[in-house]
């Protein structure tokens, strides 16, 4: 589908309804968005709340959005498989985030059936990863994870946090992944909310360096998609259209994959889905308040009191987020309809929601306008 098209219809429906059911986890990850706990915090919707809300998304009209039930670790609800038939018997298409833990071994028989694909996070080599999420062995766990949800026909989704360590290590998990048999990585670059902190993400000019290595990777064969870096879009459209990219750390990052993997076989694909906080993308908090994303800690209302129909369709922010009405560079540059910058970034840093993204190195050709 043509990249304005389905622009139009999200303003009516996002792609992705992202719903944190618990902050519950038995992980202790540097980097955690929700901050997460080992006990579930007072205020969870309860399993008549949570089939509300359910039903809520059957009103954005066929097909309902995609529901991604993720936390903290959405296995430590104990009602989770009670509220994932209910999604499936709405006919709903669910995915689950689970946390690596005994949790998602115990319940790998109960998922089947229940979810259409599941998505495990894989944030570096062994030492790195676990330096990330702070349980010595969860690496080793993780791969056996991935390992069981596709011997149990799950499709895998692998979520890789660019972090400060993990940069380099960018060739090695794509290769990693991919002998496993994983073709979808999601690659996560980092806000500055919950227990992220500036010291653990990467430059401006390393994101940049980051997008144009995945624009590479993609000709593998693998579907890549970025959270909070929009503007790998615009990589990929700019090469699409031959421009090149160099830079000592890019290259080193492609020769490195080059050495691994051997010479890309697949023409570089240019199509893109134009997702950003808001657009597109509604997160759900585990006491049904609504954000643009889980990135993104900015209310815009409340399930128990309002239909997420209404407030993705109707609040002023996410209106203005759709129509782009941006400032900085993001407010001019030719790509905002593709990008957009991300949007819990120009938060995290100016407090604004709609200001630029201060992570993008590209100049917009409008940017003597400003």
């Amino acid at each position: 589908m043509d990249p304005r098209r389905m622009a139009a219809e999200f303003d009516k429906r996002p792609l992705l309804v992202f719903w944190e059911v618990t902050r519950a986890c038995p992980l202790a990850c540097r980097h955690c968005r929700a901050d997460a706990i080992l006990k579930p915090l007072p205020g969870e919707l309860s399993t008549w709340e949570a089939k509300a809300f359910l039903e809520q998304l059957v009103d954005f009209g066929r097909p309902p959005p995609e529901l991604i039930v993720t936390g903290g670790d959405p296995l430590m609800r104990l009602d989770l498989m009670e509220i994932l038939d209910y999604a499936k018997e709405l006919g709903i298409p669910t995915s689950l985030a689970p946390a690596v833990s005994k949790n998602l071994f115990e319940a790998l028989p109960e998922l089947r059936g229940r979810i259409k694909s599941a998505s495990i996070s894989l944030d570096g080599l062994k030492e790195v990863h676990e330096e990330l999420r702070g349980v010595p062995g969860v690496f080793d766990s993780t791969i056996e994870a991935i390992k069981a949800l596709m011997g149990a026909g799950i499709r895998v989704q692998v979520n890789t946090v660019v972090w400060r360590k993990s940069f380099p290590q960018l060739p090695d998990v794509f290769k990693l992944i991919y002998d496993l048999g994983v073709r979808v990585w999601e690659v996560f670059f980092l806000i500055e909310t919950g227990r992220a902190v500036k010291a653990l993400d990467i430059s401006p000019q390393e994101y940049e360096d980051a997008v144009q290595f995945l624009v590479d990777a993609s000709r593998y064969g693998v579907q890549i998609r970025t959270v909070e870096a929009p503007f790998y879009r615009r990589a990929k459209i700019q090469r699409a259209s031959g421009l090149s990219y160099t830079s000592p750390a890019y290259e080193k990052l492609v020769a490195r994959l080059r050495e691994l993997m051997g010479e890309p076989k697949k023409p570089l694909d240019p199509t893109v889905v134009p997702t950003r906080d808001g657009h597109g993308i509604i997160f759900v908090a585990y006491d049904g308040t609504v954000y643009p994303s889980g990135f993104l800690p900015y209310p815009l209302g409340n399930v128990r009191k309002e239909s997420i129909v209404r407030i993705y369709r109707e609040h002023p922010l996410l209106v203005k987020m759709r129509r782009g009405e941006f400032g900085g560079r993001c407010g001019v540059c030719e790509y905002k309809d593709v990008c957009g910058g991300s949007r819990a970034r120009a938060f995290a840093a100016f407090k604004d929601p709609l200001a630029e993204d201060p992570a993008c190195v590209y100049t917009p050709k409008g940017r003597g306008n400003i």
